[in-house]
């Protein structure tokens, strides 16, 4: 467990135009015990982050939504480094919901990461609901050292129960030792075309990836598997489909589309058995 908590007060700058805030989160790899602590823990604005117990010497941290947010002309950031040798599980208390705001500008939610040498960071957020009316573009961007371990889940659901959905635009960027491992965009919703057609969702309303980058998968890289109903393990109640594929790098990705979150899910996690497996 973590021994080292530092929360300064609230600093976000709020305005006409939207809420500016960044969170954050450092973990350093104690040399004399072998616990992972967290020297810089700083919650700001919709952010507010706790502390949880891990085992071994891990570090765990929850993001837990203080206001609602991301709203239209929010500025907002969560940036996480695990130094090296430190061991960081980040996770959060609920799904983040898009909203419109009082202005018409996008919303805009970055997420930078760090991992340093022999570090391990497991980035494990509930999922991203776009709400119907909102307009938000989300970075995540991943910096990896040349022996360093991440484990990566998104999860964005197109609308909440009976509505449409907002337009969302993801980018995920992840380099490894300085060079480029996964640059990848996506849009949905208004303004996007033909994102709805059987060539993109076929009609689902989740999705989502998994992404591991791992040294082992240079002696073993991982093995294409496809997930759900893609695999032929049709349930009748529309599971939804994926597949597993190894990168170069050593990483494997799994993209995987499902009628709600909770299938998601259900595709994303048998991912990650296949990944640690392999």
């Amino acid at each position: 467990m973590t021994t080292a908590l530092r929360t300064p007060p609230q600093t976000a700058a709020a305005s006409a135009a939207g809420l500016r805030a960044t969170a954050r989160i450092v973990a350093r790899a104690d040399e004399a015990d072998g616990i992972t602590r967290l020297p810089v823990l700083d919650g700001d604005g919709p952010f507010a982050l706790r502390r949880i117990r891990g085992p071994g010497g891990q570090a765990r941290v929850c993001v837990v939504g203080a206001m609602s947010a991301p709203l239209g002309g929010d500025r907002l950031a969560i940036e996480a480094t695990a130094e090296a040798g430190a061991a960081l599980h980040l996770t959060s208390a609920a799904a983040t919901v898009a909203l419109p705001g009082r202005t018409a500008d996008h919303a805009t939610y970055d997420v930078r990461l760090t991992v340093g040498d022999g570090a391990r960071l497991d980035w494990l957020p509930e999922p991203l609901i776009s709400a119907a009316g909102s307009v938000l573009r989300m970075t995540t961007t991943v910096e990896l050292a040349p022996t360093a371990h991440l484990v990566l889940r998104e999860e964005q659901v197109l609308g909440r129960s009976g509505e449409e959905t907002g337009a969302l635009r993801s980018r995920l960027i992840v380099r490894r030792a300085g060079r480029t491992l996964l640059d990848q965009e996506t849009a949905y919703g208004p303004g996007a075309p033909g994102w709805h057609t059987s060539a993109v969702l076929d009609g689902h309303r989740a999705l989502g990836q998994l992404l591991v980058v791992q040294r082992e998968f240079e002696q073993s890289p991982a093995e294409v598997r496809l997930l759900g109903d893609a695999a032929g393990e049709r349930s009748g109640d529309g599971a939804g489909q994926g597949v597993l594929a190894p990168l170069a790098g050593p990483a494997a990705l799994a993209t995987a589309v499902a009628p709600d979150a909770l299938r998601l899910r259900r595709l994303l996690d048998e991912a990650a058995r296949s990944a640690a497996a392999g």
